[in-house]
């Protein structure tokens, strides 16, 4: 019995020690490095813990005084700390909470980019890179007239941060 608990000890301790040291840290420290990131908690693990073809993004933590921008910044620097890793898709959750999901080579893409990229091109165009968990695409993608397409791309920005962590933050303050 002894045996048995070590052993299963051991294999959880293995598990979460394999999501800590390959993804939670780099991430952490990527994005330790920039102040504006200050107060703003994630955890990053494979889904299930398990699952490497799948990583799980979690906000769980956003002070008031950061703004949907400060968040998808961090998610970009993410991406920046994680680009040489391969992902079937990435999970965006907050607080344990699936709620979205990117493709893994978009995630992969944000990633090699960030630095060299314009970001407002990245985040307007962030939206219509977003699916719901059951795989269907979550905002459309525009078309016409680039002031007009800026102005839903940005609609559509602030509705994703909506959906995805802002309503529960500011309903549980």
């Amino acid at each position: 019995m002894r045996k048995t608990l070590a052993i299963i000890f051991i294999m959880l301790f293995s598990i979460g020690a394999a999501n800590y040291f390959m993804l939670h840290s780099k991430v952490a420290n990527k994005i330790s490095t920039d102040d504006r990131n200050n107060g703003i908690e994630v955890y990053v693990h494979y889904e299930w813990y398990v699952n490497p073809k799948k990583l799980v993004f979690d906000i769980r933590e956003v002070p008031l005084d950061k703004s949907a921008m400060d968040v998808s910044r961090v998610l970009l620097q993410s991406s920046e700390a994680l680009k040489d890793k391969d992902f079937e898709s990435v999970i965006l959750a907050h607080n344990g909470n699936g709620k979205f999901m990117l493709k893994g080579a978009f995630f992969k893409l944000t990633g090699q980019e960030y630095g060299t990229q314009n970001p407002i091109y990245t985040l307007r165009t962030l939206p219509q890179n977003v699916y719901n968990l059951d795989g269907t695409k979550a905002f459309p993608t525009w078309t016409g007239g680039i002031l007009g397409v800026m102005g839903k791309q940005m609609e559509d920005l602030s509705e994703f941060n909506k959906q995805w962590y802002l309503n529960s933050v500011i309903t549980s303050n």
